[in-house]
């Protein structure tokens, strides 16, 4: 596999403390949101993160599904909800829920884009078979 870009990043303190990229430009505290015990806190959390991360690379995604398909999705926009769950003694697992808008576009068109960039966004492929997903079309 060709390699076109790598990040590393370090953790201090697991979910309670803080987490930074080797070149400097993400450097966070981290805080257990009160959902899983924690005390909440200023700091954000791994979920939070990957959601983020997960959100932009789908986005980018639709967006080059859309371009070959000549599909405008300028005022598209896509939310990733990522939950936590399960116990200690079972393990925890993800689930994932992708919410994408796409005004403009016929609901097949849209489908089919949403469809295409799952199939295309590293993260999609990663983590397929891995956790629990929903895609869904908001239509608006």
């Amino acid at each position: 596999m060709a390699l076109s870009y790598s990040t590393t990043a370090t953790a201090w303190g697991g979910r309670m403390g803080r987490v930074a990229t080797s070149d400097g430009r993400l450097d966070y505290q981290l805080s257990m949101p009160e959902g899983m015990g924690g005390e909440g806190g200023d700091g954000t959390n791994p979920e939070q993160l990957f959601a983020a991360g997960y959100a932009a690379c789908f986005h980018n995604a639709v967006r080059s599904v859309a371009r070959r398909l000549k599909a405008d999705v300028t005022d598209s926009a896509v939310s990733c909800t990522v939950t936590i769950g399960g116990t200690v003694a079972d393990g925890f697992r993800l689930a994932i829920r992708i919410e994408a808008e796409m005004p403009g576009l016929d609901p097949r068109t849209a489908r089919q884009v949403l469809d295409g960039a799952h199939d295309r966004c590293p993260y999609s492929r990663a983590l397929r078979g891995n956790h629990d997903l929903e895609l869904v079309l908001v239509e608006g």
